[in-house]
């Protein structure tokens, strides 16, 4: 391996204005921009690594900060020194004896963490001249979870465990990596179900996703009942009864009212409700869950901060679970996270939209089709058609399936033109619209 010196950073504001028109707006996030604190990390070789936290628009800049801070831990350090002990080194971004106060593991400091990791395993993938999903599922069994901390999770699954399982499903990989790429891994989409769309929008973004081969639509609910029962009733009469529809609450629920409402929605069948309450609240998902356990499954995840976290989801109260690329430390914790519901019997449906989350998440539910679960029953990739057109290595979406990335890295590069146009706030459109 080449052995580069990480002599600076780069963290740049890059704010998109999708409130304008409403995307991804929902019952909690009326009027979101999507956004991300985006890492350059700039070594003594040509290669350069990029990566980024998902944010909404205001407190980007807090974020950006925090990444700045910690890139302090990793400054001047050689990527074989970092790469041949990663979980040493994501121990010492998320344990620094002084930000460590500041999360931990979690919120603004975690989410810069995801930024700086994300950025790390995108200049391992180029140094490699692999995909990120390639590099991955190329590792052996011990070098993989070599990269992960277990600390906190040994309940669930050690480092002893993780490896054996990865041994047992070496005789797979190459037909799954061949299946891989002959299909594709199957996707759904949230493009349709944005809450601010009108029901005219609605019912066009269903036909155009019928069209591309889209068998599961997701839609956002829970800012009023009977708005929720006409857009449901709007959506089931055009996907019909035999597709997937998913509901998603944001949050805003009370565990009775979650409870109720839900109740007078499953007639429409829904695949699962997603984060019906508090993302924090395992307890309440479990009681949720076992009151509607005859009629509806639920999800939830994309916000859950850490790995622990997700233990006590995994074990008290969801279906389906629901990894974010940028949410929780970057790969080495959203592996650990994969171990956990693998070992659990859980299927990941990884959160996906955002600014770059889709380009990300496809690595990681790709190599645990090839390494781990080595299926896609009950399993999917959420699909949000923005913002793609801002990088170098968009998604490639076929017959509604993602379709494995060729060029190396984590598919996390932004286009120069895109970084001068929506740079917050010197970017071309920020100067022309001071006041959005």
């Amino acid at each position: 391996m080449i052995d580069a010196k990480i002599i600076d950073i780069k963290v740049q504001d890059i704010r998109f204005p999708t409130s304008l028109h409403y995307h991804g707006s929902d019952a909690m996030h009326t009027d979101p921009d999507y956004s991300c604190a985006y890492v350059t990390i700039i070594t003594d070789t040509e290669y350069e690594g990029y990566g980024l936290t998902f944010t909404l628009g205001r407190g980007t800049e807090i974020v950006v900060l925090a990444c700045k801070s910690l890139f302090k831990i990793i400054k001047n350090k050689k990527t074989t020194k970092i790469f041949s002990n990663f979980a040493l080194y994501w121990r010492k971004l998320t344990c620094d004896t002084q930000l460590r106060w500041i999360g931990p593991e979690k919120g603004v400091i975690h989410l810069a963490t995801a930024a700086i990791v994300n950025a790390l395993w995108d200049l391992w993938a180029r140094i490699e001249n692999k995909p990120v999903w390639k590099l991955l599922t190329d590792m052996s069994p011990k070098e993989l979870v070599s990269t992960i901390d277990f600390r906190y999770i040994k309940s669930v699954v050690t480092k002893e465990q993780a490896i054996q399982i990865l041994e047992n499903n070496m005789k797979q990989k190459e037909h799954q990596e061949s299946e891989l790429q002959k299909k594709g891994f199957p996707a759904y989409t949230t493009q349709v179900g944005w809450l601010g769309y009108s029901d005219e929008q609605v019912v066009d973004l269903c036909n155009s996703s019928l069209e591309r081969g889209f068998t599961a639509f997701k839609i956002k609910v829970g800012q009023n009942l009977d708005d929720d029962i006409r857009r449901c009733e709007i959506v089931r009469r055009v996907i019909g009864p035999e597709k997937k529809l998913m509901l998603d609450a944001n949050q805003v629920w009370e565990i009775d009212e979650a409870v109720e409402w839900i109740d007078r929605l499953a007639i429409y069948k829904p695949f699962w409700v997603e984060e019906p309450t508090s993302p924090d609240d395992s307890w309440g998902h479990g009681q949720i869950r076992e009151r509607l356990k005859e009629k509806v499954k639920l999800a939830t995840g994309e916000m859950c901060a850490n790995r622990v976290m997700f233990r006590q989801f995994l074990e008290m109260g969801i279906d389906y679970c629901q990894i974010d690329a940028a949410r929780i430390g970057g790969i080495n914790e959203i592996l650990a996270v994969y171990f956990m519901a693998h070992i659990k019997n859980l299927p990941i449906c990884p959160h996906a939209g955002g600014v770059g989350l889709c380009e990300m998440v496809q690595h990681l539910q790709m190599w645990d089709y090839i390494c781990l679960s080595q299926t896609n029953e009950d399993r999917m990739i959420e699909y949000v058609d923005q913002q793609h057109e801002q990088f170098e290595d968009p998604v490639c979406i076929k017959n509604a399936c993602y379709m494995p990335p060729s060029r190396p890295g984590y598919s996390t590069k932004l286009k120069d033109e895109c970084i001068l146009e929506y740079a917050y706030p010197e970017g071309n459109y920020w100067k022309l619209n001071k006041s959005e």
